[in-house]
């Protein structure tokens, strides 16, 4: 680059004295920027920049040549600016530094380099969103995440990102929504974190007393992926709502889901007394014999002797 423009800087001797003097300084302006651009990115810049308005205001082959250059380096150094800024961390001052490399670049006619900045706009406010997810600042990252998806509709692991985020937020009706399109996405994480979701929706709602809508989002839970916790919800919304048949097999399905859970005594227990209460005495009396051996073994042994 250095023997280039100081074969230009020999040319312009042979032009007029005016001319020779605008074209030198922008020449070494150039020279300048190549000097610094290893140490000092952003004053690299600077001198690249002062090269093209001193040569954009000279005439010829020569000084439109190397307006040409100062075109082509100018977005390159922004990128390279950008990525430094984004290795330090320093997201915000990265973003727009992007946005300007992105600018230029289309206007100076490298669309190589707009795409490439493009592209990095989604890195950064990936790594932006994962650092405040990871330092649970979680309204932070959901807000982050939120306007990855605006410039990235399609972006699976960005709603992924984002319903995990609004989980931990608190907001799970929105958390839901971000999941839902992860989940239509493809995302392989998306039906286990709905699941999660709506099984944190039912117990809320069990809590409210709201049982049919408890229900509808402890079933939703299951279809996503099964878990144990969303049928003993759901058998405590069954039972609620006085339909012991249907508390009796979701409570089944928590034991099998969940054999050596701390509770399968208390569970097997209840369940053989809702089925005694219900009139099930062949339900009843084959739970009460599973309580041998457990804290519940005499008042089993009882009930079985009355059955």
């Amino acid at each position: 680059m250095k023997r280039f423009f100081a074969a230009i800087a020999v040319l312009a001797l042979t032009a007029g004295a005016a001319f020779a003097q605008d074209f030198k300084a922008a020449v070494d302006a150039f020279n300048n920027g190549a000097q610094t651009l290893e140490g000092n990115r952003v004053e690299a810049l600077a001198h690249f920049r002062e090269a093209l308005s001193l040569a954009q205001a000279c005439e010829g082959e020569e000084a439109a040549e190397l307006v040409t250059k100062c075109k082509e380096i100018i977005p390159v150094t922004l990128m390279s600016i950008a990525k430094e800024q984004i290795n330090e961390a320093n997201y915000e001052a990265a973003l727009e530094t992007l946005k300007e490399a992105k600018v230029v670049a289309t206007e100076y006619g490298n669309e190589e380099v707009a795409t490439d900045a493009a592209g990095l706009v989604s890195n950064v406010y990936m790594r932006k969103g994962s650092t405040l997810l990871k330092e649970k600042n979680f309204a932070d990252a959901a807000a982050t995440f939120k306007q990855l998806t605006e410039i990235e509709p399609e972006n699976g692991a960005a709603y992924t990102l984002l319903g995990q985020s609004l989980m931990q937020a608190g907001d799970n009706d929105a958390a839901i929504e971000a999941l839902t399109k992860a989940d239509e996405l493809g995302e392989a994480q998306a039906p286990k974190l709905l699941s999660s979701a709506y099984l944190k929706k039912g117990m809320n709602l069990v809590k409210a007393g709201k049982n049919a809508e408890a229900i509808e989002a402890l079933e939703k839970s299951n279809s996503y992926s099964e878990n144990a916790n969303a049928y003993k919800l759901i058998a405590s919304a069954y039972t609620k709502s006085g339909k012991s048949a249907k508390a009796i097999e979701a409570y089944k399905k928590y034991l099998e889901l969940s054999p050596n859970a701390k509770d399968s005594a208390d569970i097997t227990f209840t369940i053989a007394a809702t089925a005694q209460k219900a009139g099930d005495k062949a339900t009843a009396k084959e739970y009460y014999k599973k309580l041998a051996g457990t804290k519940y073994a005499s008042q089993a042994e009882a009930q079985l002797k009355t059955l």
